[in-house]
């Protein structure tokens, strides 16, 4: 059994698909929470399971602690610094704590401005999906001043299985931007290989359970698997979200002289995708881009 949590009031910013599923775990374990998003009817779910919903962002500006979940560099600035930001109008959040996947030069640069006003800021993104985080599955990578990171952590082991601490300033930024380049290239390399065992006459379920039994099976393959042999591909991470993680480990891999040619490669076919039209749903639909490369026709298949 957890311990019980410390008591904090906690602010969330960020009722997307992740953000929801995180914050209705600390909402259902008894933490005091405020969420606040822009649009409100997503949020209002979450009063069901205990948490607070706010009318704006002032409402954050009472909380001790606030979380944000966000899509990109300029939307978290604008929402933490900006002129209606949490730190205006004698703000008490002394600790801020970024789940979102932001560029590190945008994560320093919130970090150096949030010093100034007194303000711990923890860099700590977040591995998996919706249902990753609802199955307790996910896992933090998590940076900035150790002694915030130990406050928090019961709070990031609420909703995740791991919280890993990598050190000072931007390193987990590092880790998050390399995890999802290295997904995208994993996620081709897997729909090629797949697409290469269906021509060949294999079932797409009979070769993923082969994989999944050998030796490179792994929990992303194992639960990729029943998606991609039923061709579910309902959005958890859009083929959009993807070309700016890849393009943020590509700015990066450039400015350290650190040359990524596979990487490169399929950021360059994760563009194709979104070309073909493939936006409203998930970027793993890579598979189905393989199979009209190959000339193949994908059709649902069920258990072997």
């Amino acid at each position: 059994m957890k311990d019980a949590l410390p008591k904090i009031r906690l602010g969330w910013i960020g009722i997307g698909r992740m953000g929801y599923a995180m914050a209705r775990l600390l909402a259902s374990g008894g933490t005091d929470l405020t969420v606040y998003n822009r649009s409100r009817a997503k949020a209002e779910p979450l009063r069901a399971h205990g948490a607070k919903i706010a009318a704006g962002i002032a409402d954050l500006r009472q909380c001790d602690v606030v979380f944000v979940m966000l899509s990109t560099d300029d939307v978290v600035k604008d929402v933490l610094v900006g002129t209606d930001g949490v730190l205006t109008d004698n703000s008490r959040v002394r600790l801020l704590i970024d789940c979102s996947s932001i560029s590190v030069e945008m994560s320093a640069q919130l970090r150096q401005t949030l010093a100034k006003s007194g303000v711990a800021f923890l860099a700590a993104p977040v591995s998996g999906n919706p249902h990753v985080v609802e199955t307790g599955q996910a896992s933090f990578v998590v940076s900035g001043p150790r002694n915030a990171f130990d406050e928090i952590r019961p709070f990031l082991l609420e909703m995740a299985r791991a919280a890993t601490y990598v050190g000072d300033g931007e390193l987990a930024r590092v880790a998050k931007i390399c995890h999802n380049v290295w997904l995208g290239a994993l996620t081709q390399s897997l729909a090629e290989v797949t697409v290469l065992a269906e021509k060949a006459g294999m079932t797409r379920t009979s070769f993923l359970n082969f994989l999944n039994n050998s030796a490179l099976g792994s929990i992303y393959t194992k639960g990729k698997a029943p998606h991609w042999e039923s061709l579910d591909f309902t959005a958890a991470f859009t083929p959009l979200l993807m070309r700016k993680d890849m393009d943020l480990g590509l700015t990066l891999a450039r400015k350290l002289d650190a040359p990524m040619p596979l990487s490169s490669m399929t950021r360059e076919i994760i563009q194709s995708q979104i070309n073909h039209g493939f936006v409203d749903v998930d970027f793993s639909t890579l598979l189905v881009l393989q199979a009209k490369s190959a000339g193949l026709d994908l059709v649902p298949e069920g258990d072997d």
